[in-house]
């Protein structure tokens, strides 16, 4: 067939895949709850307070100034133990008498890497603040957004397995022997790749839309400033890395002929989606694991996006990560085509990998 004609018959199948899946439920209602949690994580918390903030205390001019404020206090004997506890996390903050002459009430604040807002807005006057390992981005906040980042990653990695269960189907109700006799397999398959990156693109962009919504509704503003050129990056990276899993989930279905088997080709593409999400939690204070994971094609899409936020990478090691999963993309999308050419129409069980490659046309 001639190039145009692939084309058509690539948008054709593209066209037909979107219209499938728009139409059921399940995908509006998971989009929905998506939206819907993206404003939660941003809004709830400034509508809920938390417990009372733990405070330290040295000498007694600090403990009187924290008298009958909501804060729980620990006195210490002196300030290098307040600042072990504030470096440690067991407490928010430590009151500390001011030596300096500065403070109005004769106290200092002494924190981690932000003012601790809740404690100091309950004091008579601000006193000053000492931060011992300022940062841009508070560690609670640092973490919800790996978190959100990561989650979202694993939703639209997951959301690919309708590839996989839209090929078996097909398969499994001979519907792929009607559709091969018009269409060529390999435009089949990348019908069905772009047909849900377009979909997965238009998900990500409204909720990338939204995000800045969300935040000022949340009166998070200032966040949005840091997380804005993070979320530039994110949404290149994830298309890209939804590609690469997609030709992945279109191999696992074209493998096996029947739902019940599905389960067993699965597990690679699985474990390229839940072994990043869980790479980039428990790993992202580890500046050498992380870097590692954002040159990985398959962990990128969300490693590098967080390398940004977080201020570890430059412009040009994100430039570097994306040409390195562009040209991943190719290589698994052709290495893709063929096995998917040479097992989609074998029916009877499961196919191997290596049969599919050499019954490839």
């Amino acid at each position: 067939m001639s190039r145009a004609t692939f084309a058509s018959a690539t948008w054709l199948v593209a066209e037909r895949e979107m219209n499938v899946l728009v139409r059921t439920k399940g995908f509006w209602i998971g989009f929905l709850v998506t939206v819907l949690g993206l404003f939660a994580i941003a809004v709830l918390p400034s509508v809920f307070g938390g417990d009372k903030p733990v405070v330290a205390a040295v000498g007694s001019e600090a403990v009187k100034v924290l008298s009958g404020k909501d804060v729980e206090v620990r006195e210490v004997p002196d300030l290098a133990s307040a600042e072990r506890l504030v470096r440690a996390d067991e407490v928010e903050a430590a009151i500390v008498p001011d030596t300096t002459g500065e403070s109005a009430i004769g106290v200092r604040v002494v924190a981690l890497d932000e003012s601790p807002s809740d404690v100091v807005g309950q004091l008579v006057a601000a006193p000053p603040v000492d931060l011992l390992d300022p940062s841009a981005v508070s560690p609670g906040v640092r973490t919800l957004v790996i978190l959100v980042f990561a989650l979202f990653f694993l939703l639209f990695g997951m959301g690919g397995a309708a590839i996989a269960q839209s090929t078996v189907t097909e398969k499994q109700t001979r519907i792929v022997e009607i559709l091969v006799s018009t269409v060529p397999i390999r435009a089949l398959l990348a019908g069905k790749i772009l047909g849900h990156v377009l979909l997965t693109m238009g998900q990500v962009v409204v909720l990338a839309l939204a995000a800045p919504i969300a935040l000022r509704l949340g009166g998070q503003s200032e966040l949005l400033a840091v997380v804005a050129p993070a979320l530039g990056w994110f949404v290149p990276f994830l298309c890209l890395g939804f590609v690469l899993l997609a030709a992945m989930w279109a191999v696992a279905g074209a493998l096996v002929s029947r739902q019940e088997d599905l389960g067993s080709t699965m597990g690679l593409a699985m474990l390229l989606v839940m072994g990043p999400y869980f790479g980039v939690q428990f790993f992202s204070d580890n500046q050498t694991v992380m870097t590692v994971l954002s040159y990985v094609p398959f962990s990128a899409a969300v490693a590098m996006p967080v390398r940004m936020f977080t201020g570890d990478a430059q412009v040009w090691e994100a430039l570097l990560s994306m040409g390195i999963l562009a040209v991943t993309v190719v290589v698994i999308v052709l290495g893709a085509s063929r096995v998917y050419t040479g097992s989609l129409l074998r029916t009877g069980g499961k196919v191997g990998l290596a049969e599919a490659w050499s019954r490839a046309e």
